[in-house]
């Protein structure tokens, strides 16, 4: 009867172990009669013969080795399982990593775009809001009115009488000024006389963007011509005392017509246009 001996779910018999087990069962071969009738030849010719010399211990030896070429090809494959889940795990991780950096790449861009966008749709509002505040500017002084000669004052009221003005009253306004002194548009307008108006001497008149009419006379010098647009400040020559003048002024009247006659108060004029006078 042949030795069995338990050796659990992962241990494999020792070499003692199968050795044993292999010379019992040759054992009982030889008891039953199969080896001894088959190597009876041998067995006479040299009766001292070892188990080396049947050659079982060998068959024994090279199950040994088999099984461990088992044992190294099972340890073998149980280390390759091991470092490909390690391989595994750390390309999961690289992928997660990249994934993460693309995440807040992403994210970076899109801060930076948003801020580069408001930062543009406020340098354009700026811009916008320049622009507006420049056209303001230039409406309002295109629509602005300011006094004939700055810094000055009336020095001969409208309506005065006297016998130097044939209407027997003054039809306009004199500001106090020295011969030479700039004499500016008071409003924007377009000159339709530019010369010699007889008792006005050198004389503009201008008609100005709201239908009226302005007057500047006894002029020592005139700086524009018939046709000339003027914005308001703009010069259009000099105080002298040409004309029937009894010295250097600026004589200024405000009309509702280009004709003589038509005169208004220049004083209520300008104030009606935001001129202090």
């Amino acid at each position: 009867m042949a030795l069995i001996r338990p050796t659990g779910k992962h241990r494999r018999p020792s070499r003692i172990t199968r050795t044993t087990a292999g010379a019992a069962g040759v054992a009982a071969l030889t008891t039953t009669g199969v080896i001894s009738g088959l190597a009876a030849p041998a067995l006479a010719a040299d009766s001292s013969a070892d188990h080396a010399s049947t050659g079982l211990t060998q068959a024994i030896a090279i199950n040994d080795t088999l099984a461990d070429e088992i044992d190294a090809q099972a340890a073998a494959q149980k280390q390759a399982a091991v470092e490909a889940a390690a391989q595994k795990k750390a390309e999961d991780a690289a992928r997660q990593k990249a994934a993460e950096q693309k995440r807040k790449a992403e994210a970076a861009a899109k801060e930076k775009a948003k801020k580069e966008a408001e930062a543009k749709a406020a340098k354009e509002a700026k811009e916008r809001a320049r622009e507006r505040a420049a056209r303001d500017a230039e409406r309002k002084r295109l629509n602005g009115y300011v006094a004939p000669v700055a810094g000055s004052y009336v020095s001969t009221s409208y309506k005065a009488g006297g016998a130097m003005w044939s209407s027997g009253s003054h039809t306009g306004i004199d500001f106090h000024a020295a011969s030479g002194t700039s004499v500016q548009a008071v409003g924007a307008g377009t000159v339709v006389e530019a010369g010699w108006g007889g008792a006005y001497g050198n004389n503009v008149v201008i008609k100005m963007n709201d239908g009226t009419y302005t007057q500047y006379g006894h002029l020592s010098s005139i700086n524009v011509t018939v046709g000339q647009s003027v914005t308001p400040g703009q010069q259009i020559g000099l105080s002298g005392s040409t004309g029937n003048s009894s010295g250097p002024h600026l004589h200024f009247e405000a009309r509702t017509g280009a004709e003589y006659g038509s005169d208004i108060d220049p004083i209520a004029y300008l104030r009606s246009h935001g001129v202090a006078v």
